[in-house]
């Protein structure tokens, strides 16, 4: 972390975050090692002590500085920075220091001028000042604060904040705040800074002959009289820099660090740092559950990084119609401006505390329940909001023309021209509404190309990331994701990557769900099936309030195909095996003491006892923590369900009285769904009836320990950093397997055309037109459906192996896998081709020269396990 002095409570956050991964580590909670790296060149080893919890840690730090012999060069000898405190009474007499020096120094003739107030209003008022001093009309001058938009801010270092800009001869005048502290290539002839604590000004008196030379620097003292005039500071931290700078004549580095290492007994007064707000243990562990509350809102943390009452929520304009914003807006980054939110309120509603909008504004916020951008309201406008505010309301100032404005200014009532995002254009997409007749049609919608995660991330109801440029099944998939987190985790967390393949195999079972299944509809192309995973633009719906509707009376809004899969593992324990250590057997003896003791639970209702299958024994030989782990990845690989299980807005509002989470309904049915095995064949996982029971408080006489309880129990075991990690392997493995764009073969199984026909018509007619082209259906029709071998529905295999080849046969091959044929054995071949594509495009290649060892490194990628 750099800069670390303007972080403010944020550095004690960082100090205390490493201090409890280091406790973790010490408990044996820590699977990798995680360090912090904090530098500054004014880094004070006590600003870390600033708890019990860093004490210890901060005592044993390195600390890395540069030793007084090592002080030479021209950037130490050659530097020279005179410096003079000037006192001011106002902001117009500072704006006339600020031109008279200018001129008096030679108009830039050692660099451009530089200067430094404290607040963004003084930045304005002496900019301001500045451009009606009709001395300056050749001057150019620029304004720098942090109420300007990225947009506008990113060609500041093209234009004027650069070494390159800051040659002699340079006539200009740049007035800016704190911002300019950090970050940032200048270095100016003359430097006018307002007094500030001494951590800021030896920041400041950096931006002066940064490359050596000769500056002016001259302090202007507005000499406060208490902490609210010498705000965003306090009066002592000012008064103990006043009384520095009066022993000081030179500010050049090689003067303050002599100067410090002498006068070691004035650091504490120099450096104090007091944060206002330290997180504890205890609020770090409460913090790991990030569920949403009801309005769909996050936990607000901003008291953990930054203090005070300037907290900031972002504000971006666009042309928005008479009627609302299009639900697909996003926010581009260049397009945020970050304004007190405190400011906000009054801009939009007025200053007499209203609630409402007042006349004239029009501004929303995004609701994340129903997905659309709502009209915002007073208690909406809060640190960390992003609202949207029509560009004719005003309160932005730049001109693009001039390349000059104030940035935010809520009374300036010109319309705010919009930043076009490059990063999300729009596009043509196909998706499905439904008929007068009630059937689905094909459609067609302009939508925005923002990134699928991004998308998902911002709503309750999405299946963006389930969108895919092929039909997948979720066998398929869930093979894929288990490959790819087994290869992460087996290089990372030996021990566990064979639970982190089972999570994978299994973590999408619950979109077998009818609510997930009923939102795939494309008449001419949907697989006649209800196992599918992923599927293209075309299938899924044009809105959100035909997304997870069973029939027309029956829509589960808020639908999680998560805790689906996450409730057909308390299945598969319920049906087989109710004293399992992860289900009741612990308990039974103290449920029987209760009187709660209940019958053994059953499949449910229209569910047939049968034996486990080979799927369902991995399962009954987990122990319980293993269980409780893999339901817990399985749960939060989407990162919207962790600690609790609670009941959604549309589960409340539902008609009937039965309980509802997430769009899940006490007692429904999981239709049966094939799922792969750690051999991979593929079995069907039978009907399971969904049990709600671990949502509830306590210990269940059905499913034992509560979902709570057992994620606390893991909290405890592995604690909170490294639980967080694991949950981002799964997720990272998700998301690369998703894309993963190679033909499904449970689905080419079923199709006797090998899906040429659909993925490449031209190619279909030459092979059906020209010589007689290689058919898939002779292998397939003697194997049966899903790639089968004769072993039946419940024993198919997804890439079946014999271990002698037909008679006569050529084109076979002997792999790991057994005898293949070529058709079987493609596949294979063209997902592991996939996961190099998805290497290859993430450059971990980059470094590497293209030669005989990267091209043997890829064919062992590709093909290195089948070698027999």
């Amino acid at each position: 972390m750099d800069e670390v002095q303007l972080m403010d409570v944020g550095l004690a956050t960082s100090a205390q975050l490493q201090a409890f991964r280091g406790d973790n580590a010490d408990n044996g909670q820590s699977l990798r090692p995680c360090r912090t790296w904090w530098m500054s060149a004014t880094l004070q080893n006590d600003w870390l002590q600033k708890s019990p919890d860093t004490q210890g840690m901060a005592a044993s730090l390195p600390k890395m500085v540069i030793p007084a012999t090592g002080r030479t060069g021209h950037l130490w000898d050659n530097v020279y920075k005179p410096c003079q405190v000037e006192p001011v009474k106002d902001d117009k007499k500072l704006a006339e220091l600020v031109a008279a020096q200018h001129i008096d120094t030679g108009r830039g003739t050692k660099g451009p001028t530089l200067v430094v107030v404290n607040t963004v209003k003084r930045a304005v008022r002496v900019f301001a000042a500045l451009r009606k001093n009709k001395a300056l009309n050749e001057t150019d001058l620029r304004l720098v604060h942090s109420r300007f938009r990225p947009y506008e801010r990113e060609s500041w270092r093209d234009e004027f904040l650069n070494r390159n800009a800051c040659a002699p001869n340079t006539d200009r005048i740049i007035v800016a705040t704190q911002v300019i502290e950090a970050g940032v290539d200048l270095s100016a002839g003359l430097l006018i800074t307002e007094l500030a604590p001494w951590t800021s000004l030896v920041q400041r008196f950096g931006r002066s002959a940064r490359w050596g030379g000769e500056a002016k620097v001259i302090v202007a003292d507005f000499s406060p009289t208490d902490d609210k005039r010498a705000a965003p500071y306090s009066k002592d931290e000012l008064d103990a820099a006043r009384d520095v700078l009066g022993l000081l004549q030179d500010v050049a580095p090689l003067h303050l660090e002599a100067f410090e290492e002498q006068h070691t007994d004035l650091l504490p007064r120099l450096y104090p740092y007091d944060p206002k707000h330290l997180l504890l243990r205890h609020e770090i562990d409460e913090l790991f559950d990030t569920t949403s509350d009801l309005s769909g809102a996050d936990i607000d943390i901003s008291r953990f990084i930054r203090a005070g009452n300037e907290r900031d929520l972002h504000v971006f304009w666009m042309e928005v119609p008479e009627t609302a914003p299009q639900p697909d807006i996003k926010p581009a980054r260049e397009a945020l401006c970050a304004v007190p939110f405190l400011k906000v309120r009054d801009w939009l509603c007025g200053d007499n505390k209203a609630s409402r909008l007042k006349k004239g504004m029009r501004a929303w916020v995004w609701d994340w329940q129903d997905g659309i951008w709502r009209v915002t309201e007073r208690r909406d406008l809060y640190p960390g909001q992003t609202v949207l505010v029509a560009a004719e309301c005003g309160g932005y100032d730049y001109d693009a023309a001039k390349k000059s404005g104030r940035g935010w200014n809520p009374d300036h009532h010109d319309r705010v021209p919009e930043v076009a995002s490059d990063t999300a254009p729009k596009r043509k997409k196909q998706c499905w509404k439904l008929g007068h007749d009630g059937e689905p049609v094909i459609s067609e919608k302009v939508v925005r190309s923002n990134p699928a995660d991004e998308i998902a991330d911002a709503g309750q109801d999405s299946e963006e990331i389930s969108v895919t440029e092929r039909w997948k099944t979720i066998a398929t998939h869930g093979q894929e994701t288990g490959r790819v987190v087994h290869n992460i985790v087996h290089d990372l967390v030996p021990e566990l990557a064979d639970l982190f393949n089972l999570a994978g195999r299994w973590h999408d079972a619950g979109k077998a769900h009818p609510a997930f299944q009923a939102s795939i509809r494309h008449e001419a192309e949907r697989p006649d099936r209800n196992d599918i995973a992923k599927a293209p633009d075309a299938a899924w719906p044009c809105g959100i309030k035909n997304l997870y509707s069973i029939s027309p009376t029956d829509r589960r809004p808020g639908f999680r195909h998560e805790l689906v899969s996450v409730l057909a593992l308390f299945g598969v324990l319920q049906r087989h095996h109710p004293d399992h250590p992860a289900l009741l057997g612990p308990w039974r003896e103290l449920l029987g003491q209760a009187g709660l003791n209940a019958p053994l639970p059953h499949a449910g209702e229209g569910v047939e006892k049968m034996e486990p299958t080979p799927l369902e024994r991995e399962i009954l030989a987990l122990d319980a923590k293993r269980f409780n782990l893999l339901a817990y990845l399985i749960c939060a690989h989407h990162g919207k369900l962790r600690l609790a299980w609670h009941a959604g807005k549309g589960d409340q509002a539902a008609s009937d009285r039965a309980l509802r989470i997430r769009g899940v309904r006490e007692g429904d049915i999981l239709p049966p769904v094939l799922l792969a095995t750690t051999d991979g064949e593929l079995h069907e996982l039978p009907p399971s009836r969904l049990d709600l029971a671990p949502s509830a408080a306590g210990l269940s006489p059905r499913t034992g320990p509560s979902w709570t309880d057992r994620v606390l129990g893991l909290l405890a075991q592995h604690g909170p950093f490294t639980l967080a990690w694991l949950e981002a392997l799964l997720r990272a493995a998700d998301q690369r397997a998703s894309r993963i764009s190679v033909a499904d073969p449970v689905l080419e199984a079923d199709d006797e055309n090998h899906e040429l026909e659909r993925s490449d018509s031209a190619l279909a007619h030459v092979a059906s037109g020209g010589a007689q082209a290689a058919s898939s259906a002779s292998d397939t029709a003697s194997r049966g459906p899903l790639h089968g071998d004769g072993r039946g529905a419940r024993g198919r295999g997804l890439y079946p192996g014999t271990t002698r080849p037909p008679h006569s046969a050529t084109r076979y091959i002997e792999t790991q896998l057994g005898i293949l044929s070529y058709q079987q054995l493609a596949p294979y071949l063209a997902e592991r081709v996939g996961l190099a594509e998805v290497a290859i495009g993430e450059r971990q290649f980059a470094a590497r020269p293209v030669d005989e060892s990267l091209i043997l490194d890829l064919h062992r990628r590709i093909c290195g396990d089948l070698v027999p």
